[in-house]
């Protein structure tokens, strides 16, 4: 009786952190640059004498999902989106580079180029810092260009301010942070890549599919249930059994 209230115990507790994972997946839908992710689990069997028979579903990893998300036109001049494989180095809050694929940029009020959730971007030197009154241009390869504001007839001639650090190091070399940010494994920073390219005045929106996921979350209340109901199940028939031994003596 044991076996089945522990292996329904199991299953119920990781379906559980399930059900987690595909809630945030639906609450960053419309997350910028959001990477989904999704819960793996795996059969581990009890070892020991009297119990081979036994066996408790565990949570292996969580798995994120690397898939590109759609692309929108935003028109907006500090807006870029990655094309493709890579992602936009930014200095976390424990100081180390971290990357993301966030590109809704801004300033602050020193003018020092951040993400929208206040990260510095990582240039070749360091952060970059926009000048005042100023139009700015980011190119394809991450370069960052400022053009005075001047009046009607004047030159405007573009100078180059920086250069967003763009990576693309192996997905399974990546692990997510509690901020949202991914790092590398090791800890050390990822390499330039002079291959990985972004889009101006683009967004790149969750990768996350809204129907996908629903459908995912009733199927997961669905099992969650089942599980709850063997539990139910071996609850009642060990009341039962009991009922019977007590009869017969």
């Amino acid at each position: 009786m044991d076996r089945l209230i522990y292996t329904a115990m199991s299953g119920a507790k990781q379906i559980f952190l399930q059900q987690a994972g595909v809630a945030q997946n639906l609450a960053n839908a419309t997350t910028t640059g959001y990477r989904s992710m999704e819960h793996r689990f795996r059969a581990a069997p009890i070892l020991g004498q009297g119990t081979p028979t036994r066996a408790f579903a565990v949570d292996a990893s969580v798995a994120d999902v690397f898939d590109q998300g759609p692309m929108q036109a935003t028109g907006r001049p500090l807006d870029v989106a990655v094309q493709g494989a890579g992602w936009i180095a930014v200095q976390g809050t424990d100081g180390r580079e971290a990357y993301t694929r966030a590109g809704n940029l801004k300033t602050d009020v020193n003018g020092v180029l951040q993400t929208s959730a206040g990260f510095n971007v990582v240039g070749e030197g360091g952060p970059i810092t926009l000048p005042p009154d100023n139009n700015i241009v980011i190119a394809a390869d991450g370069t960052v260009s400022s053009v005075p504001r001047r009046g009607a007839g004047a030159i405007n001639n573009a100078t180059a301010v920086g250069r967003i650090k763009l990576v693309n190091p192996p997905e399974n070399e990546l692990q997510r942070g509690d901020d949202g940010l991914f790092r590398t494994r090791d800890g050390n920073d990822a390499p330039a890549d002079e291959t990985v390219r972004l889009a101006p005045e683009t967004l790149e929106g969750s990768n996350v599919n809204p129907v996908d996921a629903m459908v995912r979350m009733i199927s997961l209340a669905r099992q969650f249930e089942m599980q709850i109901k063997m539990l139910q199940t071996a609850d009642t028939n060990a009341r039962t059994a009991t009922q019977i031994l007590t009869i017969s003596r």
